[in-house]
């Protein structure tokens, strides 16, 4: 089986803001994040959002909260594998929200497997 990053980067949070990141292809994806710069007092809530039918509503199909400083054999964090077949804009969109603490930087990417 192929894996590919479908994207990837380094997302610099903005306390209350929720940063997303679309997928536009059909396939089956997984969603990772670093939280090696997590620290007390920090929350991140990470998302996955699927459209089922073409030109129907996004929706959260995957939510996870993660509190605190990690533990060191915890801190990539990955998602569920989703699967679409959808072309639309943004038929699966990924999503990291840091709710309380100090902005951080955090490594993400979002794998694609074929």
């Amino acid at each position: 089986m192929a894996v590919t990053a479908q994207t990837s980067g380094t997302q610099t949070t903005t306390v209350g803001t929720e940063h997303t990141y679309d997928v536009s292809v059909a396939g089956t994806f997984t969603f990772h994040v670093d939280l090696v710069n997590a620290a007390a007092g920090d929350v991140f809530e990470l998302r996955l959002y699927q459209i089922i039918l073409t030109g129907g509503t996004r929706r959260v199909a995957y939510v996870a909260r993660f509190s605190g400083a990690q533990p060191t054999d915890d801190l990539i964090k990955i998602s569920v594998p989703i699967s679409n077949e959808l072309t639309d804009t943004g038929s699966i969109r990924a999503s990291m929200k840091q709710t309380f603490g100090t902005s951080r930087s955090v490594p993400y990417k979002i794998l694609k497997y074929a």
